[in-house]
């Protein structure tokens, strides 16, 4: 047997059916349609240079400095990590592309290291279709966790991973990839949120079937939630209720700006202002036990406390 083959008989012993194998195969396939793009994996020379060009555009590294090395995907690739590449269906460009690579083999999880789409492919759900993509991929290698990083202060990053996606953060990394000065990130801290996509769970195949479950400032408050942070009438930071004030309350809602990326160009003090205020508000969170369960689209992280499932 091939060693998809193989890994599925083991999948099915593990106790993951063959149906959510399909599940997962059929939600990609129609991720990719409505896309209008063909969602597979790269490998040769030509392919992986071509995600290398397309990552650079995007992300516009300091003097040139490509993201990646050519010759770290080929071995990569050739270990058997991850690499695909989502084709226009009519044109056949490259509109977006994802690279990801294994942890300790106990672990059983892929990091997924870097996922970008071309301004060719936004506004078409690429980035969802390449995710989805990925899930599939893994589930038939007997992998039941993805995990990757993001900036927390960038509003459409946290509604994709934590909405469109269903992933969850786990960490809080200060200063993660040290200062980066590319066009993103504009030469700032990289704190990141560490998130894990349970590949298996109901939340996650309802999200990758477009079913994602959507979480409400205004519901959140009707039942008690309270502000953690917001944005003052100047657009700065403004912290709220202390993490330890006695109230009680079960949930905190910790808001982002509407755009940190405008904001780190025309304002960098408020930018470096929001990073810090954050940092000392969502790390000693997450880091301390407590779960976010949600992301409303108006940019609020809602936290859980005492550990409740969202």
């Amino acid at each position: 047997m091939t060693p998809d083959v193989l890994a599925e008989a083991g999948l099915a012993e593990s106790g993951l059916a063959e149906a959510a194998l399909a599940e997962a195969g059929e939600a990609a396939a129609k991720a990719a349609k409505a896309a209008g793009v063909v969602v597979r994996e790269l490998g040769t020379i030509d392919e992986l240079g071509a995600m290398i060009t397309l990552f650079d555009e995007i992300w516009l590294p300091e003097n040139g400095n490509s993201s990646l090395r050519l010759d770290m995907l080929r071995a990569m690739t050739k270990a058997g990590s991850y690499a695909s590449g989502a084709f226009d269906l009519v044109s056949g460009e490259l509109l977006g592309a994802c690279i990801g690579f294994f942890g300790p083999p106990a672990r059983g999880e892929l990091h997924s290291h870097i996922a970008g789409v071309g301004p060719a492919g936004l506004g078409r759900a690429v980035g969802f279709a390449l995710k989805v993509h990925q899930r599939a991929w893994c589930l038939r290698r007997g992998v039941r966790t993805i995990a990757w990083t993001y900036d927390p202060l960038i509003r459409r990053n946290g509604y994709f991973n934590l909405v469109k996606l269903g992933a969850r953060p786990v960490e809080y990394l200060r200063n993660f990839y040290g200062t980066m000065d590319d066009a993103i990130n504009g030469g700032t801290e990289t704190d990141r949120v560490l998130v894990h996509w349970d590949l298996c769970s109901e939340l996650v195949a309802d999200a990758s079937c477009g079913r994602p479950r959507q979480a409400s400032f205004a519901d959140e408050g009707e039942r008690g939630a309270v502000t953690a942070l917001s944005a003052g009438p100047d657009g700065l930071p403004v912290p709220g209720l202390p993490l330890a004030d006695g109230s009680g309350a079960r949930t905190l809602l910790v808001g982002v700006p509407a755009d940190i990326e405008a904001m780190r160009v025309s304002d960098p003090a408020a930018a470096a202002a929001w990073r810090s205020t954050l940092r000392d508000v969502l790390s000693p969170l997450l880091n301390g036990g407590a779960r976010v369960t949600g992301f409303d689209r108006d940019g609020w992280y809602v936290v859980s406390l005492r550990g409740d499932v969202g």
